[in-house]
């Protein structure tokens, strides 16, 4: 797949010419074909970004920025598995991505507790009857542990482990899958003894180092159940019960303003309240925006177009990527202007005019 995404046509061009020549031989003709036969506003979309890939996900691209690895599972699947994929993959429609590369998070995910919830809370399709999850109602209420240091140290280590044992004897055994290892997992949980499985089982069982598999799991199950507070054989009910109420005090937490960020860092600037990006600024900067001597610096411009030229000069003349704050900082209303000019920034960066490769700091992009 050639993923052009952060390149204009002209960079394109210059950059990578013999790619260009190929979409623009293959691609753009096709793409002309379907507006001329639906001139809709989603096909004069793809007409007009013809050297990119479908539909770019603006969103996503910055929030995996700087990410070694991610976090995705299957939208809709028999089992419902977590595990890490490098940041290099481009991955289809049908993949949620959890863009953190916390091993904290990947092993409240694989847990029990989490899958009961997401169980009861996603949707279910297909001839299996098979889970789907759905970020709306799955992720975003799920209220992660208040864990300890101890807790999450403990935690990241397993998820490391499990999802480092599955990689590596699907690597070694290329007849095995996700699913045909969870399969087995599945008839070993419900009592089954390896005599009892079938020959193709019993394969799967062996080669899949199962047994690890389920250890992995139960000693995952007991971590994340112990940074909740609760007892690992709970039951399913119970469990839920507490979940809820749990997503009840979370939800009264950030009434009062107090939100339990995954990823704070990359979350405050773009999501938070002026109080938390103003703490957050002055922590990133060691209090370098204050109002001492902001007299003495331009006012941040009132129209639209003046703001995406004064923030497209700061970009001009650093010697280097800046992060909103600091943009914001070089003028006299400091932090009072960062959500503006991290709005300015992202808009930039949907039309390829600037780059970042850690989701934080912005550098202006130049013809190659």
């Amino acid at each position: 797949m050639i993923d052009a995404f952060g390149l204009s046509a002209q960079q394109l061009r210059q950059r990578f010419p013999a790619i260009y020549q190929h979409l623009l031989a293959t691609v753009k003709n096709e793409r002309e074909k379907q507006y001329a036969k639906s001139p809709t506003q989603d096909s004069k979309g793809y007409l007009d970004l013809w050297w990119l890939f479908g539909k770019p996900r603006q969103e996503l691209r910055p929030a995996i920025a700087g990410l070694s690895n991610f976090i995705i599972t299957v939208d809709t699947a028999k089992h419902r598995i977590f595990q890490l994929m490098p940041s290099s993959v481009v991955c289809v429609d049908k993949i949620v991505i959890v863009a953190s590369e916390s091993l904290l998070i990947l092993g409240v995910l694989s847990s029990r507790i989490h899958a009961l919830w997401s169980l009861r809370a996603g949707g279910w399709l297909g001839v299996g009857n098979d889970s789907v999850y759905t970020k709306t109602r799955t992720f975003d209420p799920f209220p992660f542990p208040d864990a300890t240091d101890a807790q999450k140290a403990a935690i990241g280590a397993i998820a490391e482990e499990l999802d480092a044992h599955r990689k590596r004897v699907l690597a070694e055994h290329p007849h095995l899958t996700l699913t045909g290892l969870y399969n087995v997992l599945e008839r070993l949980k419900a009592g089954a003894k390896p005599d009892n499985l079938t020959i193709k089982e019993r394969r799967i069982f062996d080669d899949g180092l199962v047994l690890i598999l389920k250890e992995l799991h139960e000693k995952l199950d007991s971590a994340v159940a112990e940074a909740y507070n609760l007892p690992v054989d709970l039951p399913e009910e119970e469990v839920l019960t507490r979940l809820v109420a749990l997503n009840k005090e979370r939800a009264k937490e950030e009434k009062r303003g107090f939100v339990r960020w995954l990823r704070p860092d990359y979350q405050i600037p773009r999501f938070g309240s002026d109080k938390e990006k103003a703490e957050q600024l002055e922590a990133d900067f060691d209090g370098a925006v204050t109002s001492t001597g902001s007299s003495q610096k331009p006012a941040f411009p009132k129209d639209e177009r003046d703001q995406t030229f004064a923030v497209h000069q700061a970009l001009l003349v650093a010697e280097g990527a800046l992060e909103p704050g600091m943009i914001a900082a070089q003028f006299k209303q400091g932090r009072r202007c960062l959500p503006v000019v991290s709005a300015v920034l992202a808009s930039l960066f949907r039309m390829g005019l600037v780059s970042t490769v850690d989701g934080k700091s912005f550098a202006l992009r130049r013809a190659a």
